[in-house]
């Protein structure tokens, strides 16, 4: 039952208070090219749910039974960063295959989830917040680590179906001249984040 509550609160920490777009500002490329329209937003979202579940799921045993048992921690974000590469070759491959549409639309934001620092970002904090030295079992470690990476999937997933709704009202308002394009971009997505902060103190990890 705790560990039940515990994967409960992880996910929600993930989603609401350690949003990764909003809360630490990371993937905020494809938070910002790819939230236009709200079909894509949730496309790109999908793919990156799937590769920090996957990326969790190789990396956290590779840290621990690889990395650390063989002093070769300094090595983690290069390894980290292949092992990314491969599963998002993978999921482009799957998607140019069967929904062409969708791979079409993501364009060049696909291949840049190798790079997509919310994606390593992931992989890296779980490793460090659920690693061996907070968790004598393994189990429990990777339980813990799986739940942060798909919360944290959630999370991004929320923030782009949000922020594709504003942008999409934006479409219909009377934006001054200098504020058309990036700048008015910008200042939506500040306030998106803004709007997170009443969360604060709900759930934390």
């Amino acid at each position: 039952m705790n560990m039940l509550r515990m994967v409960v609160t992880i996910i929600l920490a993930g989603i609401l208070t350690n949003n990764y777009v909003l809360s630490k500002f990371l993937g905020i490329c494809p938070f910002l090219g790819v939230s236009k329209k709200l079909d894509t937003a949730m496309g790109m979202s999908a793919a990156v749910i799937f590769v920090m579940l996957l990326s969790t799921a190789v990396t956290y045993p590779i840290q621990r039974f690889v990395l650390e048992a063989l002093g070769l921690e300094y090595l983690q974000t290069i390894v980290f960063i292949l092992i990314i590469a491969a599963l998002v070759q993978l999921v482009e491959i799957v998607l140019k295959k069967y929904i062409p549409a969708l791979h079409a639309s993501l364009g060049v934001y696909l291949p840049l989830i190798t790079t997509n620092c919310a994606v390593l970002g992931c992989a890296i904090l779980v490793t460090e917040d659920f690693g061996s030295a907070a968790y004598a079992s393994f189990g429990e470690g990777y339980v813990y680590a799986l739940s942060c990476a798909f919360g944290s999937g959630l999370g991004f997933l929320v923030a782009m179906a949000i922020f594709a709704g504003v942008r999409k009202r934006m479409e219909s308002c009377d934006i001054p001249e200098t504020l058309k394009g990036l700048p008015i971009t910008l200042v939506a997505a500040s306030l998106v984040a803004m709007s997170f902060l009443g969360f604060s103190g709900v759930v934390h990890m």
